[in-house]
């Protein structure tokens, strides 16, 4: 829960709840601060909102006037912050599956063998690090990504300024440590949940609360979002395209008959290519 206070005649916040109850339980703040949170109708003291007011039962605290200096001009609570947390979702792993069908394309023409790359664990676990280090000169230059441009997103820094490449690699690599675990089968749906978890309970995802960045949305237009999707699916028919004869032989030796039926209807696939001389 996202709260905000008073103190010497200004108004601060978000804060979440916990770090109200440390402040309570160092004596930062008294029963009679002033607060807001979503939900409340006018500010009120501390000690008479519900979740802090056992608080003050374990802490002595010395008695200020705040709530009695309190000035008008914060009568009217903050509106509540937006997330974009759905646009923000997507927008993501449009940007990772154009990346990774551009990186199974390059695989192709240097004539890798696509099986052997597709089954090696370490190359599939860092494939996509070397987007994590193409991102932040994007956050960078254009405050966006292909993903996040084409959905109307903006990543800036509170006062509205772009982030600088050290800020801007930081929150990348957060990113791909604690939002998508590298894009890892499990570790990577373990992640987002965990990021969801946490972006709830701070506000906005980790990320961004430790950077001190902020996601800025304009309405969505209707020429982004058919663009977005067919760039989104050419996308994934591509990486299949690259893959499927090699994930269906390997396939078909475990389950012949498959094999037979995917030999006589074998989808739309790009040729096998053998190595290049180098790789041999």
């Amino acid at each position: 829960m996202d709260i905000w206070i008073i103190r010497d005649g200004e108004k601060i916040g978000p804060l979440h709840d916990f770090e109200i109850r440390r402040k309570i339980e160092t004596g930062e703040l008294s029963p009679d601060t002033p607060a807001w949170h979503e939900g409340l109708t006018a500010w009120k003291s501390l000690d008479e909102i519900e979740i802090f007011s056992r608080e003050f039962e374990r802490v002595v605290l010395p008695n200020t006037t705040e709530l009695d200096n309190f000035r008008p001009e914060f009568s009217n609570p903050p509106p509540p912050i937006k997330t974009y947390y759905l646009r923000r979702f997507w927008a993501r792993w449009f940007d990772l599956s154009l990346y990774t069908a551009f990186w199974w394309l390059g695989m192709w023409f240097a004539r890798q063998d696509i099986g052997a790359v597709w089954l090696n664990q370490w190359v599939m676990f860092s494939q996509l690090i070397p987007w994590f280090f193409i991102e932040p000169m994007l956050l960078h230059y254009f405050s966006t990504t292909p993903g996040k441009w084409l959905l109307g997103l903006r990543v800036v820094n509170t006062d509205g300024s772009r982030l600088d490449p050290a800020a801007a690699t930081r929150r990348s690599l957060r990113v791909v440590f604690t939002g998508i675990g590298f894009g890892w089968g499990l570790l990577a749906v373990f992640c987002q949940a965990l990021s969801l978890f946490t972006a709830k309970r701070l506000g906005t995802p980790l990320w961004d609360h430790v950077g001190g960045h902020q996601v800025t949305a304009r309405p969505h237009k209707p020429f982004r979002i058919l663009s977005w999707v067919i760039l989104f699916f050419g996308a994934m028919q591509l990486q299949m395209a690259v893959i499927s004869p090699y994930a269906f032989e390997l396939v078909g030796q475990s389950f012949p008959e498959l094999k037979k039926e995917y030999d006589k209807n074998p989808p739309w696939h790009l040729p096998k290519r053998s190595k290049s001389p180098e790789a041999q």
